[in-house]
């Protein structure tokens, strides 16, 4: 679930000040990873790539404080738990929204992924969870290879956003160029570069 709490009784009380009515207080990262054990695990075990990219994001995500707090309209809201969105491509042709659950459990959370983007691509109702998790939001360009994305600031949509396209294969390992974009009351620099350290991290270490 999620309350609002007050900005100055936080460690984003300074960025708050700062950053919420900004012009623009939206900043993106370009990184590129080296997702070769996800591609493996993918082929071997007959899992979704982008399945275990959104595991791998939601866990790199759960130990920093700043990804439970979010800018909503003027308020900041503090979050009990993640869920990671991905698109969904409904049974006529149309994209949808589909929020997942993170679970710490890769199987669990792949069960959840299946069932829950098959129900949404059967009923093309989209599956918003904003008002129970903070989003972690998602773009998969796989039909061409892209070096990176420049997302918009809404002042609707502030939550966190990773956009991708296809892999690419280099000798024997498999590099993935993404973007990810960050309202700057939400966190710094700082917190995006351990954010997207424990990413690699966690893509290299998954089982």
């Amino acid at each position: 679930m999620k309350h609002e709490i007050t900005p100055d009784e936080t460690t984003r009380a300074t960025a708050f000040s700062l950053w919420m009515k900004a012009p623009n207080p939206m900043v993106t990262f370009f990184k590129t990873l080296n997702v070769t054990n996800i591609v493996r695990i993918s082929k071997k075990r007959n899992l979704k790539f982008n399945m275990l990219l959104d595991y791998c994001i939601g866990k790199a995500a759960a130990d920093i404080q700043e990804f439970y707090l979010l800018p909503v309209g003027n308020k900041l809201m503090q979050y009990d738990a993640l869920a990671v969105n991905t698109i969904v491509k409904s049974k006529n042709g149309e994209i949808h929204s589909c929020d997942i659950p993170f679970d710490e459990n890769v199987e669990q959370f792949n069960q959840n992924y299946l069932t829950l983007t098959a129900h949404v691509a059967e009923s093309g109702i989209d599956k918003d969870l904003s008002e129970e998790f903070m989003v972690i939001g998602t773009s998969a360009i796989v039909t061409t290879e892209i070096d990176g994305a420049v997302g918009m600031n809404s002042g609707i949509f502030n939550n966190p956003f990773l956009i991708w396209g296809r892999y690419r294969k280099r000798f024997f390992r498999y590099y993935l160029p993404i973007s990810f974009q960050f309202h700057h009351t939400q966190m710094d620099g700082m917190h995006v570069g351990t954010f997207l350290e424990n990413l690699q991290k966690e893509i290299d270490e998954l089982k």
